[in-house]
């Protein structure tokens, strides 16, 4: 396997615990909620399924331990924005500090413990596919997770009613409420689902891609997913390609650290933090302008 084979295949593992979070980022920014809180989610879900994939024995109950924590995580920032009318921006915070202080109580006695992480699974005919097949078909089940929900997704927002329902609500409300909608339930359940796929997301990094948990391991993926979804310009299919570019930049640095490459590794570290700064600068723009009207009012509002 050559380093552009092995770039790719990491790319895919790493981007799916980006891509996940970004679809429910996704679902939450279409109702009008941003959760700058999601990397709370993820960690959340990352030392949940790690506990209990780790007590279990089996990481399959790892990660509906995951989701079920990324989405009680979120329900406290869906509870304080829609519910209280907080500040958006600040509760995604708190969320945020919230979970990266329990995690590092909680995680404390796991830290040099290691579970058997989920097992690879080819998907037959495709993963033979001359070098398309180990890049895209050969790895954990999470991955195709990710493939069939941006896919769900983008069908769910544009040829389903609940769909209409969510993409109004993060336009117009009060237009939702007066055909006799319940626009505050539409968004916070649209919180709550983001919030477990951002659970989900971790418990691929904890359970799926790495099998450990060390303090803060999400690393600021939960702000990426943040800033994917802005410059995909809310667009499901552009979601995944935007994690899988941060993923493939991210497997990038590691492969040119493993192959001896005499670069700064403080600078390899910081490469798919920077491609993510100049994507959002190239995009940002543009986004702001197809952002839903009532996330737009929102930040308008705490800026």
């Amino acid at each position: 396997m050559n380093g552009i084979e092995e770039t790719l295949i990491g790319g895919i593992e790493g981007g799916t615990a980006i891509l996940l979070p970004a679809i429910g980022e996704l679902v939450g920014e279409r109702a009008g909620v941003v959760n700058l809180g999601m990397e709370g989610c993820m960690l959340a879900g990352a030392l949940g399924s790690f506990a209990v994939a780790l007590h279990t024995g089996s990481p399959w109950a790892g990660v509906a331990a995951g989701v079920i924590l990324g989405g009680v995580a979120a329900s406290l920032h869906a509870w304080l924005v829609v519910g209280r009318r907080a500040d958006q921006l600040a509760s995604g915070l708190l969320l945020w500090f919230l979970a990266l202080g329990l995690t590092s109580v909680f995680g404390t006695d796991y830290i040099s413990a290691a579970v058997t992480p989920l097992q690879k699974t080819a998907v037959p005919g495709l993963s033979s596919i001359p070098w398309i097949g180990p890049v895209l078909f050969d790895h954990s089940p999470l991955v195709y997770v990710g493939y069939v929900l941006t896919a769900v997704t983008w069908l769910v927002f544009h040829r389903t009613r609940a769909g209409l329902v969510l993409r109004a609500t993060g336009e117009r409300p009060e237009v939702v409420a007066a055909a006799g909608g319940r626009p505050r339930l539409v968004q916070s359940a649209a919180v709550v689902v983001g919030g477990a796929l951002g659970g989900l997301g971790g418990a691929q990094l904890s359970v799926a891609y790495v099998g450990n948990w060390f303090d803060d391991m999400t690393s600021g993926y939960g702000f990426v997913a943040v800033a994917v979804v802005l410059f995909a310009s809310w667009r499901p299919v552009r979601v995944l390609f935007g994690a899988y570019l941060f993923g493939v930049v991210l497997a990038a640095a590691s492969v040119l650290q493993a192959h001896g490459v005499s670069v700064n590794q403080y600078l390899l570290d910081a490469l798919p933090y920077l491609v993510t700064l100049l994507a959002l600068a190239a995009f940002a723009r543009r986004g702001r302008a197809d952002a839903p009207e009532e996330l737009a009012r929102a930040l308008n509002r705490t800026a």
